[in-house]
């Protein structure tokens, strides 16, 4: 590292290359400490059992008999959830000698995220985010509207005049896709904006703007994670053929669901599958010998009851209204009617 200002250090010569300080230890906000930081915590955990999962290296877990240990770590920011008490409050202690951690209770708000509480589970929420949102686009005082998009506007990359600042478009955009983690009833929305953001156009602003005028009327809105013992695994898959305006191409939307909770959803543009794609032909025939066993099950799902259709397309506002329940979004006025409406989306 450079010598700081103020640090007064002579060579031992003039001919002598300029003095620079060796770390014994990485500070934080050099470019290799948060790869320091996770090294040393990951060791630390290493060493009392815990590994990484291979799809999320953040997540570490312990596992043993019926005791399950769970910690999700961003930078120095940490989650810990488990079955076994005894472990949690053995495993805090070893951290707290480690690296002197603070103990901030049950978990209220994390990265942006805020946590309610209630007898029958638990509410994500983004309610503060969502009004400095409309705050910094002067949108605080717009009326509300029911829907994120309007259903008979087709917005196309070269229809309208340029913004003249972009970047304002842009970094909308990227909030408002932030905001899709407990909001996935604006995931189409997004995801539609995103299309344009290497030359935003006013029509696109347009429609930005009314995505905010939808969340002014929403911005209590919260996702529901239900205490239900039920594990059942059911996915919804729906797809808007040439859709796109431009290409013509589609939009396929999919959303899992693990016993009454929302456990992902992905919506993919332009999908193309022929005999060229990559392992197609081993995923299709994975899938055809589960469905022949009887693993999988296949229903064809009226478009009422498809709850993917939120996904692919903008709906009409009890349609959208309707599939929004059954997403488990929901404000937490109605959290009393929560129960009925998601055991009865099945």
């Amino acid at each position: 590292m450079k010598i700081p200002p103020g640090l007064t250090v002579s060579p031992s010569s003039s001919t002598s290359p300029p003095l620079v300080c060796k770390l014994l230890k990485s500070l934080y906000g050099l470019r290799q400490a948060s790869r320091q930081w996770y090294a040393k915590l990951s060791q630390a955990l290493c060493s009392r059992g815990y590994s990484h999962s291979l799809n999320d290296y953040s997540l570490f877990t312990r596992s043993s008999g019926s005791s399950l240990v769970i910690l999700a770590v961003y930078v120095d920011d940490i989650i810990l959830t488990g079955t076994d008490l005894s472990e949690i409050s053995s495993l805090k202690g070893f951290l707290h000698e480690q690296f002197r951690i603070k103990d901030l209770g049950s978990l209220n708000y994390f990265l942006g995220i805020e946590v309610l509480y209630c007898d029958s589970g638990v509410l994500l929420h983004q309610k503060k985010f969502t009004h400095d949102l409309l705050e910094s686009f002067d949108s605080s005082a717009s009326s509300a509207v029911v829907c994120p998009l309007t259903i008979n506007e087709k917005l196309k990359a070269s229809v309208g005049d340029l913004l003249p600042k972009p970047e304002e478009y842009r970094c909308l955009v990227g909030k408002l896709n932030f905001l899709t983690h407990t909001r996935p009833d604006i995931s189409f929305a997004v995801q539609h904006l995103s299309q344009f953001l290497q030359s935003p156009r006013i029509p696109h602003m347009q429609a930005a703007l009314h995505l905010l005028r939808y969340l002014k009327g929403t911005s209590d809105f919260s996702l529901f994670f239900s205490h239900s013992p039920d594990l059942g695994l059911r996915v919804y898959c729906n797809s808007d053929w040439a859709s796109c305006a431009d290409s013509r191409r589609s939009v396929t939307g999919f959303c899992v669901f693990l016993g009454d909770c929302l456990a992902a959803l992905h919506i993919a543009r332009n999908p193309v599958f022929h005999e060229r794609t990559k392992h197609i032909g081993l995923d299709c025939h994975f899938i055809r010998g589960k469905i022949g066993d009887g693993l999988i099950s296949l229903a064809h799902v009226s478009t009422a009851a498809q709850v993917a259709d939120i996904l692919t397309k903008a709906l009409p506002g009890p349609a959208h209204h309707l599939h929004l329940r059954k997403l488990g979004v929901l404000s937490p006025s109605n959290l009393r009617g929560a129960v009925r409406i998601i055991e009865e989306k099945g």
